[in-house]
């Protein structure tokens, strides 16, 4: 019995081209082959046989598109139009320098097959297509349907396969063919990516026109070894006073923003972007199942403080496909390693990874995969190791580049013992954990200082910073613990009285405004007269406005204490008498300009 087959082509072929062609197939497979003829005026020239679940691909179009692709990625004369062109692919270029261009490659193509497998859609629906018939597909291979439709191939069995649809979703139906391409999603990556904003696959969303990258970076990728690491010693300043004091980070660390909803998560990573202004390191922001106003929210701040000209957004609204949800902080990562492989230092905020872990439930449930704790699949805690395990600080060998990783965690209730926020706990090197009762309180950033840690710790801060901050942690235990007992106590003695008047001081300092970071020199100096007591000789709704004229005055009477912390890093012992002086002839004069009556012990 004759094997049914299809013979594609651009025109009308005549007898005898095709049984020229009807017996070259028979001696390829061995068999008699009984063709279905059809033409396709989009393949141009040529023909395209289709014989079970194989293509062979011998048309015009087939040629000019690895034309087109060898003159993307080739060192060619043309790259540079190719990229401007605002058509598909319309050169306006000399035919006869083009054919020589490309002669050797016409010949290797003419006389080989295109050959790919092609599938069947068994059924479709809510994003999740079963296929029969690819039976060579990969795990996360990305399949390519009729009408324009991408997929990621998330189950493999022995008579079929599931997968993801990425776009078109309506458009796939039973019966639609489908075929592998051997290669996994991949984005655009580079410089040319600076200022925009982009969904997951590279598509600008932000009405600026095409996106103009040289490269393509596939978004999943093996993290890098631990040779292929350094320690994490370069502090990545936050610009935020609670942090960079406390809860320090550094080039290469993974720190989980952790909490509640509504308490300040997004904002401290905003604020960390806007602190790397002129500090040359790159910024990705990941918005993961946000929605679309809140999204434009940021990136019009972005824009406003002039943090655009360094940062690229990578977009998944809520409205998306869970499947665009799921690769969105890949291909983020995907488009952060790019800089930190070309030595440079990069930012990376993933805003949220729980919806990310919802969303990869979705589609795991839909898919009929067992459900485990919470109705998360088995492999959830892969699912964000293998993207978190790729920040590193790279050794100076591979280039010296780091990628430093900003995940946010939303908790219910606060509660951090729940499945996903335990798993990124584990996975991270340290959480800064935000608490909704400080934030309602007023205490913004709301950090708690009990359960917020940094497992880096003093290696990623300057020294002067560790001079000033060493006890300050210690302090604001000891405030805390202090106040819940001192709420029933009628009498309160001396110390007790000073330890508490001291802890409303220090945590008065740590509040600061959204949007408007700190340098580190500013931090030195405030923490600097704020733990050693400076500020008990002022009233505590003044300590604010204290603080910032405070600064000002040393600047203006003492400006070598600030560059000479830029410079080293470190607070001198002349620096130390300066802050010192500058602090005993500051505080009557601001009294004195606030009307507020020092007491006689302290004016002297």
């Amino acid at each position: 019995m004759a094997i049914q087959g299809k013979l594609k082509s651009a025109v009308k072929l005549d007898e005898l081209t095709i049984q020229s062609i009807k017996k070259r197939f028979e001696a390829l497979v061995g068999e008699e082959i009984s063709f279905t003829l059809e033409v396709v005026p989009g393949l141009l020239g040529g023909f395209v046989v289709v014989l079970g679940n194989k293509v062979y691909d011998q048309s015009v179009r087939a040629h000019l598109n690895k034309i087109k692709n060898f003159i993307m990625d080739a060192d060619s004369p043309y790259k540079k139009e190719a990229l401007e062109e605002e058509e598909d692919f319309s050169l306006d270029i000399d035919t006869e320098e083009f054919g020589k261009f490309t002669k050797e490659r016409i010949q290797e193509y003419s006389g080989d097959f295109d050959v790919s497998e092609v599938g069947t859609v068994v059924s479709s629906g809510d994003g999740i297509v079963i296929v029969r018939g690819l039976e060579h597909s990969k795990y996360g291979e990305l399949l390519e349907f009729e009408n324009n439709a991408f997929g990621i191939v998330m189950n493999l069995s022995k008579e079929n396969i599931g997968a993801v649809l990425l776009n078109n979703g309506t458009e796939v139906s039973e019966g639609s063919l489908v075929r592998n391409t051997g290669s996994v999603v991949q984005v655009p990556v580079g410089e040319g990516l600076l200022g925009r904003v982009v969904n997951p696959l590279g598509v600008p969303m932000d009405g600026k026109g095409k996106v103009f990258a040289d490269k393509y970076r596939p978004i999943e990728s093996e993290a890098p070894a631990i040779f292929d690491r350094q320690g994490v010693k370069e502090p990545l300043e936050t610009g935020i006073i609670a942090i960079d004091s406390m809860v320090p980070i550094g080039k290469g660390q993974r720190e989980l923003i952790i909490g509640d909803r509504q308490t300040g998560k997004t904002a401290i990573a905003v604020d960390t972007i806007l602190n790397q202004k002129g500090k040359n390191v790159y910024c990705v922001y990941v918005a993961i199942g946000q929605k679309a106003s809140t999204i434009a929210s940021i990136i019009r701040t972005l824009e406003e403080e002039g943090a655009m000209e360094y940062t690229i957004v990578v977009a998944s609204t809520s409205s998306d496909a869970p499947s665009m949800q799921y690769i969105a902080p890949y291909a983020g990562c995907a488009i952060a390693e790019e800089f930190m492989y070309n030595g440079k230092d990069v930012l990376i905020v993933y805003d949220d990874l729980s919806k990310h872990a919802v969303a990869y439930r979705t589609m795991s449930l839909l898919l009929r995969r067992p459900p485990g704790r919470e109705a998360y699949p088995g492999d959830v805690f892969y699912l964000h190791s293998r993207l978190l395990e790729r920040a590193a600080h790279l050794s100076k060998e591979l280039g010296g580049g780091s990628m430093t990783a900003l995940p946010i965690i939303e908790t219910m209730a606060g509660d951090i013992s729940a499945y996903i926020p335990t798993n990124v706990i584990s996975i991270t090197d340290g959480q800064i954990f935000l608490e909704t009762e400080l934030f309602n309180a007023g205490i913004r950033p709301a950090v708690n200082v009990g359960l917020s840690v940094s497992r880096v710790g003093g290696s990623a801060q300057i020294k002067a910073m560790r001079k000033v901050a060493g006890r300050l942690r210690l302090d604001l235990a000891q405030y805390r613990e202090l106040a819940v007992f001192a709420q029933f106590a009628s009498d309160l003695d001396k110390n007790t009285r000073e330890t508490l008047d001291q802890g409303a001081r220090l945590t008065e300092t740590l509040k600061q405004p959204q949007y408007s970071p700190y340098p580190m020199a500013s931090q030195v100096m405030l923490l600097y007269i704020a733990v050693n007591k400076y500020l008990m000789k002022i009233p505590f709704n003044y300590v604010r406005e204290f603080g910032k004229r405070y600064l000002d005055y040393v600047d203006t009477n003492y400006p070598g204490v600030r560059l000479q912390i830029e410079k080293t890093g470190d607070l001198s012992d002349e620096s130390i008498i300066s802050l010192r002086a500058a602090a005993e002839a500051f505080i009557p004069i601001f009294c004195q300009q606030n009307g507020i009556k020092l007491k006689p012990e302290e004016a002297d």
